[in-house]
């Protein structure tokens, strides 16, 4: 991804830890969306800590309410830790639905194994294959390299958006 990304969306900012390396290394505006308040409070202010302008931190729950921009008008759409949660593909889909034709969804997850002392219980930590599996029920989304590992905890996956579904 030699690029460098414009505009972004982030859905789910938590404590904001991918939030502000990531607004460091894009030339647009980073929108990120989290269902609570706290966090996104939080975001907001590492964000003013580290002088970052870039980033627009809402509360919103993306399942019922959407990422709550134009579709097709991102580069990219971050799903980062958060594809344990109940509704994988819908989340999954709605990225899918914010980023532009040949956009990129890229997601991080905890690798499936219990030595890693982070993350949610294994019985709902996906393992790569299965986002893929879920990426594919979009109808939307492909895979755009192999599975990256990143250590110590995480595994990443870079997906791109047709322009028609299949």
């Amino acid at each position: 991804m030699e690029e460098s990304l414009g505009n972004v969306v982030e859905l789910g900012c938590g404590y904001g830890t991918f939030t502000i390396p990531v607004a460091r290394r894009i030339r647009g505006v980073l929108e990120t969306v989290d269902i609570e308040p706290a966090m996104v409070e939080r975001t907001r202010q590492r964000a003013r800590e580290a002088g970052l302008t870039n980033i627009v931190a809402t509360v919103r729950d993306v399942v019922t309410e959407g990422f709550g921009g134009v579709p097709g008008s991102r580069d990219a759409c971050l799903l980062f830790n958060i594809l344990h949660g109940e509704e994988p593909v819908r989340l999954l889909t709605e990225a899918a639905r914010a980023v532009r034709p040949g956009g990129w969804v890229l997601v991080i997850h905890w690798r499936y194994d219990p030595a890693t002392p982070r993350g949610p219980a294994l019985s709902i930590r996906p393992r790569p294959e299965q986002i893929l599996a879920w990426a594919a029920q979009t109808g939307w989304l492909e895979p755009a390299a192999p599975v990256l590992d990143l250590p110590p905890w995480h595994y990443g996956l870079r997906l791109r958006r047709r322009a028609f579904p299949c």
